[in-house]
């Protein structure tokens, strides 16, 4: 087989295993990542090293690439690579890559069908901190008791980028606060995503600020329980970084957060996005 993957953990993780490397690149192993990805939404390619062109190529042929953020940066890469680093000559708005120190989903608050998977390679990796962690909604929504997992799947949830903000209160200066929260003010979103092939996975973290239908406290206090459920041992991973690692994850089933690292370590990590088909709304 060209490629074989290896569980990780049982109900999340798999890494990715190749006898030569050229078999990564093809229709076939798209497929095959694709398929491995609704079952374990993590995978993990140790020491891969990719190009930003490889890192394109195995986006596009993965579904295709769509451009998330970025905007701000001041980089010199293809301009759907996102280099992800609090370094100030490049990103001289640095709220969005500390937002990143919570768990999240790309793309919730924005009114599009959100990213299908991310891909993310370590170009440089900080001496302390800077891990990834990341945590199954798909297993989190499986391991449920029947009747709540009915209870839950007519709720709705609104998403907004004020919400994921909430963490940075006070780090954000009064006269930017506007331009930083303005992508998308609030949007709607199921709180259980039942995807095209029948699996589901529920759309939780920062984003997520309240639910529909509810009071304020007895909503959010749902979102945080649900959220803490899932990052649980069992259901959840933390990826140590070496340099040349690329991770892909599905984006709707697996929130994902980095660990703090020294803003001045110079950790870069390269992003591309896989454009989402399925529209969640």
């Amino acid at each position: 087989m060209a490629i074989r993957f290896e569980e990780i953990k049982p109900a999340v993780g798999s890494r990715v295993v190749w006898d030569d490397r050229a078999d990564i690149f093809t229709p076939e192993a798209a497929q095959l990542l694709r398929a491995k990805l609704a079952e374990r939404t993590v995978l993990v390619f140790p020491k891969l090293d990719l190009t930003d062109d490889e890192q394109i190529k195995i986006t596009d042929l993965m579904g295709g690439k769509v451009k998330l953020t970025g905007q701000f940066n001041k980089q010199d890469t293809d301009e759907n690579v996102y280099q992800v680093t609090l370094d100030p000559e490049i990103n001289p708005q640095p709220e969005y890559v500390l937002g990143t120190y919570f768990y999240h989903m790309d793309g919730m608050p924005v009114d599009f069908p959100p990213p299908f998977a991310t891909l993310l390679s370590a170009r440089k990796t900080a001496p302390k901190g800077g891990q990834t962690e990341f945590a199954s909604t798909l297993a989190g929504y499986a391991g449920l008791p029947e009747a709540e997992r009915a209870e839950l799947d007519c709720l709705k949830v609104i998403h907004s980028v004020e919400a994921s903000m909430v963490p940075l209160r006070g780090l954000i200066p009064a006269e930017q606060y506007e331009k930083v929260i303005g992508i998308q003010r609030e949007i709607e979103r199921p709180l259980v995503f039942t995807h095209a092939d029948g699996h589901k996975s529920m759309l939780l973290g920062t984003t997520a600020d309240r639910v529909v239908g509810m009071s304020i406290p007895e909503g959010r206090a749902l979102l945080v329980r649900l959220l803490e459920w899932c990052c649980q041992p069992a259901y959840s991973l933390r990826h140590e970084w070496q340099e040349g690692d690329l991770v892909i994850w599905e984006n709707t089933a697996g929130l994902h957060r980095a660990m703090p690292y020294d803003p001045a370590s110079g950790r870069m990590m390269h992003r591309t996005s896989i454009a989402g088909a399925e529209t969640v709304a």
